[in-house]
């Protein structure tokens, strides 16, 4: 069975270096040589599978056809489902992108620190350098290491000083990726450039960057001065800096040639990873590949347009599948297939109206991006959490038509990969990750005892495999900044017998008092301090 999260007591962060050496005394002879000679570590990781982390942005779990979608065509990630496994109750740690990253990539929860809400792109980074990180993990079992696409973790030291014109510093490489190609936030949000190796992709010299998140510069023009220059309309916010035709959030200045065009985004995010995959096809690796799609500002390639009867939104779904297409034709074409583990979810539940006039709403002609939960990406209902999780090894994974009803959560996969590499997690790394591999590769059903959700309000609910809690609280019960999607949030506790109603139609609170105690204990010990537990 898997062990309750509040179980194992977390502890404080070591320093990279100590947590290197510490990770290193652990390991075998083999091992411990190849993290020392990280670009020679075939041997030390033979029979042991690539893995590709592959992380949809804003993608529901009902918006795949694998899933039962209406309006939408997925053949690649079907595909993969079919000659793999398809998860029905996998859950992010969070409702919102920052805070569900943080978690997959350093195994503790969200709500264990303060500064882990959505992050502007000017933000600092989130993980701290001396933290254990999934990155880390692979490295310490001979792997080569990328995170290509959207990143959202912060950038650099502190926020608002970021050296965009020369050599940033706490990047990616200083959490444990060997290489990264990444967008330092979401698309709607500046700046709008590749982060490539600690520095700005193509930097064009004669187009300084500048940004800042509290006021416009001088003669630059924004959404909301010139919304005629706009070629994508607004419903709320995003009414800032205006690159390519489209407004953001934040105000930017300068970037010529460096500046990404928007229908390019997934074109060059799928050339990034293919090129990784080619140039590492002769080591083990770790992709941690994150799509743009489907977060807005939607504004797919001209040759997905039209194709799906939901507009823009249906024409990125297309899109982030065309882009699973490509990686598993890399992988195809270098022989690397049999043996990469690829798993594919997204972030965090769906939206539809999250600031631009793309009438995703008026089109979904009976499509259901969270197949019928409630609640949406921002919210404590099911469908802010509930997320696609499709596993496919053929070298290592009996596929199964059937889906894979078992609880599980993003939280557990750091420490799962451990156990798939026979990497030694060290002291104080990954607090809260427990190896479900069992249950990642289909030799176990058991589902994990709870899993923990985080709304954008940072109120945290559990579930079981039965119930569902959300706890009592005061903010306001529907979005206050523009999308109208109900929060979660009352003034009184909320019970759902998740098994009976998916919906989340009926509070039981009232009714079953010794299923709520329950929950609340749980809860309690779930979400206190590290000293109090």
């Amino acid at each position: 069975m898997i062990l309750s999260p509040h179980l194992r007591p977390a502890q404080s962060g070591q320093g990279r270096m100590k947590a290197a050496a510490m990770a290193a005394a652990l390991l075998p002879a083999a091992a411990a040589a190849a993290q020392s000679a990280a670009t020679d570590g075939k041997e030390a990781t033979a029979g042991r599978p690539n893995v590709i982390l592959l992380v949809a942005d804003d993608l529901g779990y009902g918006d795949l056809a694998c899933y039962g979608a209406r309006n939408v065509d997925t053949p690649a990630t079907d595909s993969l489902a079919a000659r793999g496994l398809r998860f029905t109750d996998c859950h992010a740690t969070a409702s919102t992108s920052t805070p569900s990253r943080y978690s997959l990539l350093t195994g503790e929860y969200p709500w264990r620190r303060p500064d882990t809400n959505v992050a502007q792109g000017n933000a600092a980074s989130v993980i701290r350098p001396e933290q254990y990180t999934m990155a880390d993990m692979f490295r310490s079992a001979g792997y080569t290491t990328g995170a290509i696409g959207k990143w959202h973790l912060g950038i650099g030291s502190a926020t608002g000083r970021q050296d965009w014109n020369g050599t940033l510093d706490h990047t990616p490489r200083d959490l444990g990726f060997d290489y990264h190609y990444i967008q330092a936030a979401t698309a709607d949000r500046v700046p709008c450039v590749y982060i490539e190796q600690d520095t700005v992709a193509c930097r064009d010299a004669s187009a300084p960057i500048y940004v800042d998140y509290s006021r416009p510069f001088e003669g630059e023009p924004t959404g909301r001065t010139h919304p005629e220059r706009l070629k994508l309309g607004l419903t709320h916010g995003h009414d800032q800096a205006i690159v390519d035709s489209i407004s953001r959030i934040g105000y930017m200045k300068g970037g010529g040639r460096a500046l990404w065009r928007d229908e390019n985004i997934a074109d060059s995010i799928a050339a990034h990873a293919v090129r990784f995959i080619g140039e590492n096809r002769e080591r083990p690796f770790f992709l941690y590949l994150c799509t743009n799609d489907v977060h807005v500002p939607r504004w797919p390639h001209q040759r997905f347009r039209g194709k799906n009867v939901m507009g823009l939104r249906g024409d990125a779904i297309a899109q982030f599948d065309w882009t699973v297409g490509r990686v598993v034709e890399a992988l195809r074409r270098e022989g690397l297939e049999e043996n990469t583990l690829i798993i594919l979810t997204s972030d965090n539940g769906p939206v539809l109206d999250d600031g631009y006039d793309d009438r995703a709403e008026a089109l979904l002609a009976g499509h259901s991006p969270t197949a019928g939960r409630r609640g949406a990406k921002y919210s404590s209902f099911e469908g802010g959490t509930l997320v696609p999780l499709v596993v496919c090894w053929p070298g290592g994974v009996a596929p199964d038509e059937a889906p894979v009803g078992t609880l599980v959560s993003h939280i557990d996969l750091l420490a799962s990969l451990a156990s798939l590499v026979g990497a030694d997690i060290p002291a104080g790394g990954a607090p809260d990750s427990h190896s479900a591999l069992d249950q990642l590769l289909g030799r176990s059903t058991e589902p994990r005892a709870w899993v923990g959700e985080m709304s954008s309000g940072r109120n945290v609910s559990l579930r079981t495999q039965q119930w569902k809690y959300i706890p009592a609280n005061n903010q306001s019960p529907r979005t206050n900044w523009g999308p109208n999607i109900e929060t979660g949030n009352l003034p009184a506790d909320q019970l759902y017998d998740i098994a009976a109603d998916p919906g989340e139609t009926t509070n039981m609170a009232d009714s079953r008092p010794d299923i709520l105690a329950r929950m609340k204990a749980l809860h309690a010990e779930a979400t206190a301090p590290a000293a109090q537990k």
